[in-house]
């Protein structure tokens, strides 16, 4: 039980570590190439942060056969929306919170408040369309929704890039090279391409080495404690998928970079809902019932909640955060009581 503990702490030091590298190797990238935040936190790292999550569905559905691997499948795809909606959002708000306390900035969260409205108003019809369609309209549709949801993405991928967004304020070096610069094996002024992509793709690596170390054995700490797996599969594995999105949110939240840290989650959010929803629509049985259609519901009133203040206020709450957590607490609630 010691080791299980010990690989467990190992694998979420691993991941600490390695979110603060990559989101400062992302950093580095964006301002070598003037990219504005809205694409580093919407587009850069939020489709790199949600690797880890998407592999899981693709290795159950393709490599995995069977009805338990479908299912799998479905409630990993289907848990990537909903944990970035909720505890992804509450941990920013925790995360304002204690920044709070702690006297290093002030109660409040602050963005660009169109970049967000844009996330979310790609996120809301595209996920709605994968979810609640083809429970009206049947498996006939499909194929249609499928295409729709990838070209979704390349339009929103468009409009980052097109969208006004200020440009990477500055913060300090790059870890890599400051490192090689103190032992001197480098004298370069600022990092090359090739320096930057091994810190990034290095600290991804780490980061999904750690997230599945954390996953696999919370998984056997559970079971020794007599947690029902089913359970465990519903509701602590997909926190742990989403460790990576969590712990980059809350690292530039707390130097202060909220834009970059709503963007990694909503546009993890707008990515999670389209290539592998669109793997579900085509090679499941896409049955969504129960408590997965619960959480698919629950990911959607999030968003709308957000949108919903972002549209009237033009500025987002610590508060309305926070209220994700609330949202997740009552679906572990009913998935524990059994209510659905």
């Amino acid at each position: 039980m010691f080791g299980e503990i010990l690989f467990l702490l190992f694998g979420l030091v691993l991941i600490l570590i390695s979110a603060e590298v990559f989101t400062n190797g992302i950093e580095t990238f964006g301002r070598r190439f003037s990219l504005s935040q809205a694409v580093v936190g919407s587009l850069l790292a939020a489709v790199g942060t949600a690797l880890p999550e998407t592999i899981l569905p693709v290795v159950a559905i393709f490599f995995y056969g069977g009805e338990s691997a479908e299912d799998i499948g479905i409630g990993a795809i289907l848990g990537a929306p909903f944990m970035l909606s909720t505890l992804a959002f509450f941990i920013v708000g925790i995360t304002v919170f204690v920044s709070y306390l702690k006297k290093r900035r002030r109660f409040e969260i602050n963005i660009e408040a169109h970049s967000t409205r844009r996330d979310i108003i790609f996120f809301l019809p595209m996920y709605s369309m994968a979810v609640l369609l083809p429970l009206l309209a049947g498996r006939s549709f499909t194929v249609p929704i499928a295409i729709l949801l990838i070209c979704g993405y390349i339009f929103y991928a468009y409009r980052t890039f097109r969208g006004e967004s200020a440009y990477i304020e500055h913060s300090e070096g790059m870890h890599l090279w400051r490192f090689l610069k103190k032992i001197r094996l480098t004298n370069s002024d600022k990092p090359n391409v090739v320096l930057i992509l091994i810190q990034v793709l290095g600290a991804l690596g780490v980061m999904i080495t750690g997230a599945h170390t954390f996953v696999e054995h919370l998984e056997h700490v559970s079971i020794r404690f007599g947690m029902n797996p089913l359970l465990f599969a519903l509701i602590l594995a997909p926190i742990a998928t989403e460790l990576p999105e969590k712990f980059n949110s809350l690292t530039w939240t707390w130097k202060g970079r909220d834009t970059l840290a709503i963007g990694n989650i909503t546009g993890a959010m707008v990515f999670q809902s389209t290539f592998p929803v669109s793997v579900g629509l085509l090679f499941t049985e896409w049955k969504i019932t129960g408590m997965a259609l619960f959480s698919a519901l629950i990911a959607l009133l999030s968003a709308l909640i957000v949108l919903t203040e972002l549209t009237l206020r033009k500025r987002l709450s610590p508060f309305t955060m926070l209220f994700g957590g609330g949202l997740y607490l009552i679906y572990a609630v009913i998935l524990v009581t059994g209510k659905i």
